[in-house]
């Protein structure tokens, strides 16, 4: 039996064809998988890797591809023996999506106050496979899972691995300098390998993993708690650089399925991480990787005779990629009603600032202040949030609806970003974020969020004409949801026009949050 998988990534749909992967981690002296599939998809050959930390395992990726029809498909496949199932939305037409994010937990005592850690994960798998109904609306099934960042948790590396702990004792001016060692590196790589095997193949997830091809981007905590926020020489040291090197071996292969170094084809061009674009129909899915090159520092100085800038979370290489792409979209098609971006950290959140004058001491202060400083709304990150925003309005005021997805923060929210400062329709105007967290770790203590939804009245303005906002949840008087939670989103049913519908699921609660986003018109 595999130590881990089947576990399905989407690929992309070019010529009207779905491009699926599926990663198998199969244990020392397993044979070759087999992977057989119902028409009209067809699976190649299996192509394989060693796995960095597991010495003698395997991973094996094959990849499927299905032609699209006028109606949706449902592929039966079997992996070894084992029957699975995964749905293709029609020709042409948006599919339907599951959100989730923290997948994890920061502090491993939380999970033993929870009588249910994947409860989420559970009522997702019942939505998808439509059981789950509320007032006779089924909410499946599910085409695609956005996992938007923190997919495991590495955090208690710090007391599990002996050399790391040996490290942090050193002073300081000792563990920047310290060397990172073959020793730590082999640990290093089989702990990241053994998360990813443990928490994954924990039946609740495994069940959905297999069932959704999903698109994945990475977070911090797939890597160290606040990665890229760090102070510039622990950033830089020789062992931080090594803890990067093996998370990021680690993320591409489990939630990448790069073997040998090929990434999905759907990775935008021209740039040298993981920002990637999707295209279906009318609706477009931007993936931007925040990790990757967040830096203390500015990675770029050939501009500006090696001076060295404040913090960066991507690089203008990136950048100009990322926009690349969305002009092409408007240029090559113009018909793109929706465009979804993936944000792992929401772009409108209460500030640092703000939350320091209200917050005083408590219990979890500590956490909450270092997820802040991270953020997009942390000072040194305002110029770069700046230029993302004036470039999702202009692609909103040419008539696509922007929204933005996002986790993180452990609660569930609505934001808006609006601006006056063009003759666009008023509708056309408003960039929606939608941000949902977490669906394993929970909320931050009731305090913190008391003092969250009061921020959350404050309207930020980010430049001249332009603001941003929490808004209340439709029906309720409350701007955030304070407990675990999940998404779907789906769009209105075929002839019924372009709407999307958007269900937040909170635990405990039968019925979801809903909001309708309507396209420009």
């Amino acid at each position: 039996m595999a130590m881990l998988g089947p576990i399905l990534q989407f690929l992309g749909n070019q010529h009207d064809t779905w491009g699926v992967s599926l990663l198998l981690i199969a244990a020392p002296g397993e044979p070759k998988p087999t992977v057989q599939c119902s028409p009209p998809a067809q699976a190649t050959a299996p192509t394989d890797s060693p796995v960095p930390g597991l010495p003698g395992s395997t991973a094996w990726r094959v990849d499927i591809a299905v032609p699209q029809s006028s109606a949706a498909i449902a592929i039966d496949y079997q992996c070894n023996g084992q029957a699975h199932r995964f749905q293709v939305p029609p020709k042409g037409s948006a599919p339907s999506l599951g959100y989730v994010s923290c997948n994890g937990f920061s502090d491993l005592r939380v999970k033993k106050s929870l009588k249910e850690p994947q409860a989420l994960w559970l009522r997702l798998a019942r939505l998808h496979q439509q059981i789950d109904r509320v007032d006779s609306t089924t909410y499946g099934p599910l085409h695609l899972l956005l996992m938007g960042g923190d997919q495991i948790y590495s955090d208690d590396m710090w007391t599990a691995l002996p050399e790391l702990l040996d490290w942090t004792e050193l002073p300081w001016t000792q563990r920047i300098r310290a060397p990172f060692t073959a020793t730590l590196q082999a640990a290093l790589q089989t702990h990241y390998a053994q998360l990813y095997i443990d928490h994954w193949g924990l039946p609740e997830q495994a069940a959905m993993l297999a069932s959704v091809p999903a698109v994945m981007m990475w977070d911090d905590h797939d890597i160290i708690d606040g990665w890229g926020s760090h102070p510039t020489d622990l950033h830089e040291s020789p062992v931080f650089q090594g803890i990067y090197a093996a998370a990021s071996a680690a993320f591409e292969l489990f939630q990448r399925q790069m073997i040998h170094g090929t990434r999905p084809p759907a990775t935008l061009p021209a740039q040298d991480h993981h920002n990637s674009g999707y295209r279906f129909g009318t609706t477009g899915l931007l993936v931007l990787d925040m990790r990757s090159e967040r830096s203390p520092r500015h990675g770029d100085t050939s501009a500006t005779g090696g001076q060295l800038f404040a913090e960066q979370v991507m690089s203008e290489t990136s950048w100009r990629a990322v926009y690349r792409w969305l002009d092409e979209q408007a240029s090559e098609t113009g018909d793109m009603k929706h465009l979804y971006v993936m944000s792992s950290i929401p772009v409108v959140h209460p500030s640092f600032e703000l939350l320091e004058k209200m917050l005083g001491v408590f219990p979890g202060q500590q956490e909450l202040e270092d997820d802040l400083r991270d953020h997009w709304t942390s000072p040194p990150h305002k110029a770069e949030r700046l230029r993302l925003i004036h470039r999702l309005l202009k692609a909103s005021e040419t008539g696509t609806r922007v929204t933005i997805l996002s986790g993180d923060v452990h609660v569930a929210a609505v934001g808006v970003i609006e601006s006056d400062r063009s003759d666009a329709k008023d509708n056309a105007r408003i960039v929606n974020q939608l941000t949902s967290s977490g669906v394993v770790h929970p909320p931050p203590l009731g305090v913190a969020l008391f003092f969250l939804e009061q921020a959350c009245k404050q309207v930020e303005t980010i430049d001249r004409g332009i603001t941003g906002a929490m808004y209340e949840f439709p029906t309720t008087s409350h701007r955030m949801i304070g407990c675990r939670n999940m998404m779907t989103i789906q769009p209105d049913a075929p002839g019924k026009g372009d709407r999307i519908w958007v269900n937040w699921w909170a635990e405990g609660e039968p019925h979801p949050y809903t909001k309708v986003i309507h396209p420009v018109t």
